[in-house]
């Protein structure tokens, strides 16, 4: 079970990679489209792939540092926490996400 009482069940995705360094893949789920992205320091991470300002497609914008930007109005999203940084405001839904031996896994609803 997980913070919320739902069960998650871990599915792979890919490989690390797959996904080229300070850049994302979008993976379709049952839930709607995610993106993956690699940092340059190789750390992955996982978000809905719609910004929350105008929903535009968060894996095409550019990867820097822990965060991406958003390619339609530059709204900068922080991987860690989802919010948007400020002065603008939002937040985008983070997927829990495991690497084991070079292997990407998101965490599920089941």
């Amino acid at each position: 079970m997980d913070s919320v009482g739902t069960e998650s069940r871990w599915v792979e995705v890919g490989m690390v990679e797959d996904v080229p360094r300070q850049g994302a893949r979008v993976v379709a789920t049952p839930r709607g489209d995610v993106a993956v992205f690699r940092t340059l320091d190789d750390a992955v991470f996982a978000l809905d792939d719609r910004c929350p300002h105008k929903g535009g497609p968060l894996s095409q914008g550019t990867v820097h540092g822990h965060a991406v930007t958003c390619p339609l109005h530059n709204w900068v999203i922080d991987f860690k926490t989802g919010e948007a940084c400020a002065p603008d405001e939002g937040c985008v839904t983070r997927i829990p996400v495991r690497v084991q031996d070079g292997r990407i896994l998101l965490a599920m609803v089941a």
